[in-house]
């Protein structure tokens, strides 16, 4: 592992948010209740249990049966909650607490323009004054959106309950896709006031999901290194940001009650062992979630301050123009990126490697996926030889100016190439 080198004097500009951030495993419910009741001043509505879980559909609308909602409650906040209906039905302990007068499902990947009009005309039918948005990056990202078309004075706030490692309830970034092309923007109007980290909301997602999103959340540090605004400040928060991920990721590749054997295999202490949290016991399942879920915030807050870099550019085209999954998109375009621009960018390579505990930041990515049997290939996600080219177009003009180094579409053509078969990052 290599000493960071020194950076030069100071002399940069590092933007804050205001943002109310609470971790609490196990008190969701409990925090949700108490952060609604103080939107508007008002104290914590309750209902009865299950309330808020059950309902009449219409499309993708619910409309909670046996709510009387703001109408009801004079002066209390019209809710809108934003989840799937896999994620209100495991989490429905969750909003148990909480009147909501609307509920809405229809969650897809990247934010198609017409998911969000649908949205955006339920949101002003029903008059909503704040959201709730449970659920991975898909919902908060479907937030944002209607905050950032809301008309209502002082702005709609969100709440995001997150329940995967995506971070994109710490950014003002938002993101729209429509005819093939996804738009991206930073506005602090889409800025969630208050996120609600629990780790027990986790404990259901699938391994191969909770292992890319982790290194989706890696990868919002490791751009925050070298994007336009990157500065000494959201470097130390995304290098620890990838420390914490790092350290995490083998603990929650462990599935809950995977036992002993599973645990030590991916380097946890096995220790005071417990079924329930996974093999490590407290230092198992849930720990390990609960880490990442802090390395995921420390990640995606450096990006939010210093914006988006060339990884985030070409995952963007490929999931928007193409449909590629997200998180999985991520985690196997990441190596590929550090690999091109690590020789022009020495101080960021440094950062990368100590934090991953290894000589080279490309050494320590790929050791730590090859750990985790992460995906390696774009083209088992339905990303064709034949796109290469075009997504080479959609890309080299969005590069940032600020990359370390001048980006070709020989560059990228390589780089695409390998990451749709799975080869070695660089190799020809």
């Amino acid at each position: 592992m290599r000493e960071q080198p020194v950076g030069p004097g100071l002399d940069f500009e590092y933007r804050t948010q205001r943002q109310r951030v609470l971790f609490g495993t196990g008190r969701a419910g409990e925090l949700l209740a108490e952060v609604l009741g103080k939107v508007l001043g008002e104290q914590p509505a309750t209902v009865q249990a299950g309330g808020t879980g059950t309902g009449t559909s219409t499309g993708s609308v619910i409309a909670p049966a046996g709510i009387a909602g703001a109408s009801g409650t004079p002066g209390a906040p019209r809710v809108m909650v934003i989840a799937t209906r896999r994620e209100l039905e495991r989490s429905a302990a969750v909003l148990a607490g909480i009147r909501s007068v609307l509920v809405f499902d229809e969650i897809v990947q990247h934010v198609p323009a017409e998911s969000a009009e649908r949205a955006h005309r339920a949101a002003q039918a029903a008059r909503i004054d704040v959201v709730v948005a449970l659920g991975g990056g898909s919902a908060i990202g479907l937030a944002k959106i209607l905050a950032l078309r809301s008309e209502r004075t002082g702005g709609l706030p969100i709440v995001a309950v997150p329940t995967t490692y995506s971070g994109s309830e710490a950014t003002a970034v938002w993101g729209l896709v429509e005819n093939g092309v996804k738009t991206t923007g930073f506005d602090l109007r889409v800025l969630p006031g208050t996120v609600i980290y629990d780790a027990d909301l986790t404990l259901s997602l699938p391994r191969e999901l909770s292992v890319s999103s982790a290194l989706n959340a890696l990868a919002h540090g490791v751009d925050a290194l070298w994007a336009p605004g990157a500065n000494p400040v959201s470097a130390l928060l995304a290098a620890e940001g990838i420390r914490m991920l790092a350290h995490a990721l083998p603990r929650i590749a462990v599935a809950p009650g995977a036992g002993p054997r599973a645990a030590e295999a991916a380097g946890s202490d096995t220790s005071g062992s417990d079924p329930v949290l996974g093999g490590g016991g407290i230092h198992g399942a849930l720990a390990g979630r609960k880490d990442a879920l802090y390395g995921a915030y420390l990640s995606a807050s450096a990006f939010s301050s210093a914006g988006s870099g060339l990884h985030h550019t070409i995952c963007h085209v490929l999931g928007g123009t193409f449909g590629l999954p997200h998180a999985q998109t991520h985690a196997i375009v990441l190596p590929h990126v550090v690999a091109l621009n690590a020789p022009a960018a020495t101080e960021a390579e440094a950062q990368i490697a100590a934090a991953l505990g290894s000589c080279t930041a490309v050494e320590g990515l790929l050791a730590l996926r090859d750990s985790l049997h992460a995906p390696t290939a774009l083209r088992d996600f339905g990303f064709q030889e034949s796109d290469i080219a075009r997504a080479v177009a959609l890309i080299l003009p969005a590069v940032p100016a600020s990359n370390p180094r001048a980006v070709t579409p020989d560059d990228l053509t390589l780089l695409l190439r390998n990451a749709w078969s799975g080869a070695a990052p660089g190799g020809r």
